[in-house]
């Protein structure tokens, strides 16, 4: 862990793991990045338009058994809407994405895009486009693409393990399988990545230290 001042407002900033890279002030909302130089600003991330997700940056919760914090957020938006990807810190220094959307929510683990081993994906990964109902492979198993678009990044907070997605575009495909599977694949400038896991409830991850709204209760677990 690494306590810092916020170069811009003098703040105590904190960076929880030292394999990202960025972090965002949560007083004044400067992007900040460390290097062995030290923690320079680089601009400044758009407040995160309110939403009802229950998650907050320092929730925690259990996946599998292994503890995890939310120590990041970014926000993806669309034609039609937006979605939340929360980054997870576990007890090991491994991270991971809860997908959040519209009451959904995936649990994701990056993984080489190599895993995904059909045509289909081959294509994907040169620049072509994923139709809804398009099948890719993954360790034997069939995923079926439910969605494809262009997304942006309108929004970000917390600590992030890339410089400053704010604007950041990119070519989003969603995969499932009937086990209950889901991914993601997403192109951007600089290639292809692919994120594997599955759905999950908000029970199974018995998370505390939830959001508060005027008349939701929260769950014990919360």
């Amino acid at each position: 862990m690494l306590k810092v001042s916020c170069p811009q407002c003098g703040a105590e900033v904190v960076f929880r793991s030292a394999a990202l890279p960025s972090r965002v002030c949560d007083y004044c909302r400067t992007m900040l990045v460390r290097s062995p130089e030290g923690v320079a600003p680089v601009g400044t991330a758009t407040e995160v338009p309110f939403d009802m997700s229950p998650i907050q940056l320092g929730t925690r919760g259990s996946f599998e058994e292994r503890r995890f914090d939310v120590i990041g957020r970014v926000r993806w938006a669309y034609d039609q809407g937006s979605w939340n990807e929360w980054l997870l810190l576990f007890g090991n220094g491994e991270t991971g994405w809860l997908g959040d959307s519209m009451g959904q929510f995936m649990m994701l683990f990056e993984r080489p895009v190599a895993d995904l081993r059909s045509p289909e994906a081959k294509r994907l990964i040169e620049g072509g486009e994923a139709a809804p109902g398009t099948e890719f492979q993954a360790d034997g198993e069939k995923l079926v693409v439910g969605d494809a678009r262009q997304v942006t990044c309108i929004a970000c907070e917390g600590e992030l393990p890339y410089r400053m997605p704010q604007g950041w575009r990119a070519y989003s495909v969603d995969l499932r399988s009937r086990s209950g599977r889901c991914a993601s694949i997403q192109r951007d400038a600089d290639g292809t990545s692919f994120y594997d896991g599955r759905y999950v409830t908000l029970a199974e991850l018995s998370p505390t230290d939830l959001r508060r709204f005027d008349g939701w209760s929260v769950p014990a677990h919360g």
